[in-house]
């Protein structure tokens, strides 16, 4: 039988309906579980922080890096519980809780604080063991805080886990509050709306704790993985050329068939990445390998290989138990083998899948840009336009060069040239036509990039030609060619030859 103590009196409980007995139990564990959980976070406060800071066993930045936000989090909690108190002396202490829903709906729309919260706790519980193994004083300092009575033994680590572990609970107790509350009762929308916010809330908090892991792993491939030799700097913890920021997929040993070399396999979002170990690491484990003790250091074994350029190929012999498999990259092929079969299939489906959302997402680039074209003519008349060249550009790569391409543009019609490598006076010669709506207001935009590999491509000037002008300049002469200056850049000009052609001139008098 449920427990419903300080829930409802006995007189009240005898009439109740099972189903209503059942929701009025699950509200009863709701408002019970959430005066234990601030309680904890009360203790969390008073018992460790407050006696940790004033000990001063710790800097400022550890531990804002152990506790976050926690005063945040007691803000959150405490304007939920005492509504929920409210609600109880308002209904009656010892009659049942009609209403929820509303409570609930309302105070889970303002607990953003336990995603910053717990985005930070892997962080914050690594530093916690670091300490506790390295400092022997610091650890018994801990277990002095924990022996107070209302600690009931448990250390801060266990302490600092119930944010997540409420967090979570929340969906679970509102949706049996909810499947024992008839559909025509005033708080049954109410339910909805507080379950579909719970679980929202849940799934922010667990994007940020991926989204931070993320991050803190590309920040450690960046201090301990070497690669030199390439033309462009890599900066992993970074936004890709067109998928948005990186992200790490997959890790870990991968071995060369013919020579059983040993190699340590990186796969972003964007590209894979070979390297090979140059500093032995002593744990084993991809967790013990992103751990900020982990002295262990990397070089890269080839260039990397862009996702949108791979075909990845398992043996064409299926009854070998063999864990190989094949990427073919342009007109080289790489046969790796994992430990075992399992690993081969995470790192098949995985090189797969990033490959065909990379290809997926320029598919959708290219097509955009080509309805952005001019389909059929209309309008009063069109403008032929001759990208001749650039010179003198600005130098984005560091020998000295850029990859430069121009996209010209007259409001929805866009057209890109292509990308010439290693240059700062390229030579284009790409030819474009645009149809032109209304002479005195369109207008021709040329905008410069450097086409950057590992991120969004770099500025590198813009110009701009109204069509009434390239009209005035043009009268009775004929096409023209001129020579624009880039703006906003030290440096850079572009040769453009035009040619106005009116359908109907009568009207444009």
């Amino acid at each position: 039988m449920l427990n419903f103590i300080g829930c409802a009196d006995l007189q009240s409980l005898d009439t109740m309906q099972p189903m209503e007995r059942k929701k009025q139990g699950y509200i009863h564990e709701l408002i019970q579980t959430e005066e234990k959980y601030m309680d904890d976070l009360q203790l969390v406060l008073e018992v460790f922080q407050k006696q940790m800071t004033e000990a001063g066993c710790l800097s400022e930045a550890e531990m804002g890096l152990i506790f976050v936000n926690w005063k945040e989090l007691i803000l959150c909690n405490t304007k939920l519980l005492k509504a929920f108190r409210v609600r109880k002396k308002t209904g009656g202490e010892k009659m049942p809780v009609q209403m929820i829903g509303d409570i609930l709906a309302a105070q889970l729309s303002h607990m953003q604080a336990y995603i910053g919260f717990c985005s930070c706790q892997l962080n914050g519980a690594a530093l916690l063991q670091q300490k506790t193994d390295e400092e022997p004083e610091f650890k018994e300092f801990l277990k002095k805080l924990a022996s107070d009575s209302r600690c009931k033994g448990m250390p801060l680590s266990s302490f600092l886990l119930k944010p997540m572990q409420r967090i979570t609970r929340y969906p679970l107790l509102i949706k049996s509050i909810l499947e024992n509350t008839p559909e025509t009762h005033p708080d049954h929308n109410n339910l909805k709306q507080a379950l579909e916010r719970a679980e929202e809330l849940c799934s922010q908090v667990n994007e940020g704790v991926r989204e931070k892991e993320n991050s803190d792993r590309l920040e450690w491939i960046q201090s301990h993985v070497q690669c030199e030799g390439l033309v462009e700097q890599l900066v992993f913890n970074s936004l890709t050329n067109c998928l948005g920021p990186r992200k790490l997929l997959h890790s870990g040993k991968l071995y060369k068939t013919k020579s059983n070399k040993e190699l340590y396999g990186f796969l972003f979002s964007d590209f894979l990445l070979l390297t090979y170990m140059v500093k032995q690491f002593v744990s084993t484990g991809s967790e013990k390998l992103f751990s900020p003790k982990s002295n262990s250091q990397f070089k890269m074994y080839k260039v990397p290989i862009f996702l949108n350029e791979v075909l990845v190929k398992l043996p064409t012999d299926p009854s070998s138990d063999e864990p190989i498999f094949h990427i073919s990259h342009i007109d080289r092929v790489y046969t790796l083998k994992t430990d075992n079969i399992n690993e081969r299939t995470a790192w098949v489906q995985k090189i797969k899948g990033a490959s065909e959302q990379y290809i997926e997402t320029e598919k959708k680039k290219h097509e955009k840009a080509y309805q952005a074209r001019p389909q059929k003519s209309s309008g009063i008349g069109r403008l032929m336009v001759h990208v001749i060249e650039a010179t003198e550009l600005k130098a984005c790569k560091p020998n000295g060069k850029s990859n430069p391409y121009c996209e010209v543009s007259m409001g929805s019609q866009s057209y890109t040239t292509r990308t010439l490598p290693d240059t700062l006076n390229p030579k284009w010669n790409f030819n474009c036509q645009f149809f032109i709506k209304d002479l005195y207001q369109d207008v021709l935009c040329i905008t410069m990039f450097d086409r950057d590999q590992f991120s969004p491509d770099e500025f590198l000037g813009r110009t701009e030609v109204p069509v009434a002008k390239i009209r005035t300049e043009q009268e009775n002469k004929g096409p023209t060619t001129k020579r624009l200056l880039l703006h906003e850049v030290s440096t850079g000009e572009i040769w453009v030859r035009f040619d106005l052609q009116l359908f109907d001139r009568k009207t444009l008098v």
